[in-house]
């Protein structure tokens, strides 16, 4: 039995990172929100529920298939492990079934990457996750936004923070691939392998 009551255990959780409020919300840091969000939408999960200082869709992918949780933390990137880490205490969810969904500066815009554990590369959503988890051997979907052609922080954080360059059809079309992704790891067609 679940600690918290009306949180049966789930089979994956996952955690699509962002900021919360509006200013953040068209936004690449946020591409983590729109996956999650689209997600919850594709396999009907129905309205998100306030808990785990954060928004908890749950039910399954499909009739018959795993049961899933789609969190998005509300306690900024940052602090996301605060969310995180208890909801997936809660959920009985083992870290390899945790999928992190989360935006990438260093890949290329549209590109996508997929795999189990590895460094964190300065994000700090990460690090925070890492943190609550005990280790950083979780599943990360890695979705490239894309970097700057400068080191300079405020010219990085404004391209992060600031509106997406691209057009809202191909930011559609990312999250949809992102989307794609997570689902084929969720229903077993697709391994998350460990980082070399």
């Amino acid at each position: 039995m679940s600690l918290f009551r009306g949180t049966p255990p789930a089979d994956w959780l996952v955690v699509g990172l962002g900021n919360p409020g509006e200013r953040y919300a068209r936004t690449p840091h946020n591409v983590g929100f729109l996956v999650a969000e689209a997600l919850a939408e594709r396999w009907d999960l129905g309205k998100a529920r306030k808990t785990f200082r954060g928004l908890l869709h749950e039910g399954r992918t499909m009739p018959g298939g795993p049961r899933v949780a789609v969190l998005r933390p509300q306690t900024y990137m940052n602090e996301s492990g605060k969310s995180a880490g208890p909801a997936r205490g809660a959920l009985k969810v083992e870290l390899d079934h945790v999928v992190v969904v989360h935006d990438e500066l260093d890949l290329g815009f549209g590109d996508l990457r997929v795999r189990l554990g590895g460094g964190l590369a300065g994000h700090n959503g990460l690090k925070s996750l890492k943190a609550e988890f005990g280790s950083p051997d979780f599943g990360r979907v890695r979705i490239g936004i894309g970097r700057p052609d400068t080191t300079d922080p405020e010219i990085v954080s404004a391209h992060v923070l600031g509106r997406w360059k691209q057009s809202d059809d191909e930011v559609r079309e990312l999250v949809a691939r992102a989307a794609d992704t997570v689902e084929r790891i969720v229903e077993g067609r697709e391994v998350l392998a460990p980082s070399r």
